[in-house]
């Protein structure tokens, strides 16, 4: 049992005026330590090309998921999706990774901009054999993963990127190499990675692109765990435990509230030293306690990190910020969102009054409601997410 993940990561940008994008990321757990991830470009774009991508991943990441076979696959493809009445073919292009055990990929590929292996910093060429199918000629490889390989699969949107404007020819796979190469930081995430790539071909389109346009990115990483305490027990005769339990967990531990941090300051026996520089004037400074990574306000600081989660799902635009502000939100965004793959949250369920406002719409305690939320997104980045409440 090795102690490797997959940390899995897209972006898409549309066709310039387009409101559905006609390529599609599917990603099935196959168990604990094996994924099935397809990327699809249908033809064409829009609506059409949109229910082509959907069809054709769905289709093939649950036969592949179930074990079946790649030309099963193909030829239920071939057999499913519509016939374009102008051209007479019917097709989306798919690239398919399997990750097997965290050790292993299996790599299918048709039409798609090849994959990029980069290991270390630098490309690597992949071998591969051609077999058709159905007609189709279909490339396989397979290789071992290591630490720190990123994979990365794209539809042609990016070897399209500033034709007849900047490129005469588009974006081609050579300088798409040396691009990824030149920003390569091991301590990127998939989705950081994917959306710096899709970045640079919206500048090269001039903000507008010519085509839908996908980045999907695999990071081979060492899982790691980070916990997190927020507000003290609802039973006074459990905080000791509770911090024991906090305490006794590998990996970073950030402590969020004000109350719960003078806690953890008696607790540990040592001194709580205030930090009193605003560093945003939207987020409350946090503090240091020895044997503590990160002590920060609570409420208001976590209600931040909620708000960064959910972007980081759409289109990352707040990566800018968090990715390199020293604040307590930004520094809570970067330990959970890119150095976790584990998180042990640790909630108690004490009732601050300060908390409650009756003019606010929300029936439960705003602490509760924003863990809740919290673990969702983190959830859909791929985190493996524990809760505790006391």
């Amino acid at each position: 049992m090795n102690n490797l993940c997959s940390d899995i990561g897209y972006t898409s940008i549309n066709k310039w005026g387009e409101q559905l994008c006609g390529d599609r990321v599917e990603i099935v757990e196959q168990g604990e330590n094996s994924t099935v991830v397809v990327l699809a470009d249908g033809m064409g774009s829009g609506v059409k090309a949109n229910i082509l991508s959907s069809l054709t991943s769905k289709i093939i990441s649950t036969m592949m998921a179930a074990n079946m076979s790649i030309e099963d696959c193909v030829s239920t493809i071939a057999s499913t999706l519509p016939v374009c009445a102008v051209r007479q073919v019917a097709y989306s292009t798919f690239t398919i990774i399997h990750i097997i055990e965290n050790e292993e990929a299996e790599i299918i590929q048709y039409d798609n901009p090849l994959l990029i292996l980069l290991r270390d910093g630098k490309f690597v060429e992949i071998p591969k054999t051609g077999n058709e199918i159905e007609g189709k000629m279909i490339y396989r490889s397979r290789i071992k993963l290591q630490e720190n390989d990123f994979l990365f699969t794209m539809s042609d949107g990016t070897i399209h990127a500033g034709v007849g404007m900047d490129l005469n020819f588009g974006w081609q796979r050579p300088e798409i190499i040396k691009f990824l190469e030149m920003m390569y930081d091991p301590s990127y995430t998939a989705k950081t990675y994917s959306t710096l790539l899709v970045e640079e071909c919206n500048h090269l389109y001039g903000g507008h692109p010519g085509d839908d346009t996908t980045c999907c990115c695999v990071k081979i990483r060492n899982r790691q765990q980070v916990n997190l305490m927020i507000g003290p027990p609802s039973d006074r005769k459990d905080v000791n435990k509770m911090q024991a339990l906090f305490h006794s967990k590998e990996g970073k531990h950030i402590v969020c509230g004000g109350t719960t941090s003078t806690i953890t300051s008696e607790y540990l026996k040592k001194p709580m030293i205030a930090d009193l520089d605003y560093l945003d004037p939207e987020i409350p400074p946090i503090a240091k306690i020895e044997g503590v990574d990160l002590v920060t306000e609570g409420v208001i600081t976590i209600s931040k990190v909620v708000d960064y989660a959910k972007d980081f799902l759409q289109d990352n635009e707040s990566y800018s910020e968090w990715g390199y502000k020293r604040d307590g939100a930004s520094l809570i965004a970067r330990m959970l969102f890119e150095e976790a793959t584990d998180i042990n949250f640790f909630v108690g369920r004490a009732v601050n009054p300060a908390h409650q406002n009756p003019n606010l719409p929300i029936s439960f305690n705003i602490k509760m409601r924003l863990v809740e939320e919290l673990s969702e997104c983190l959830k859909s980045m791929g985190k493996r997410i524990k809760v505790s409440y006391f």
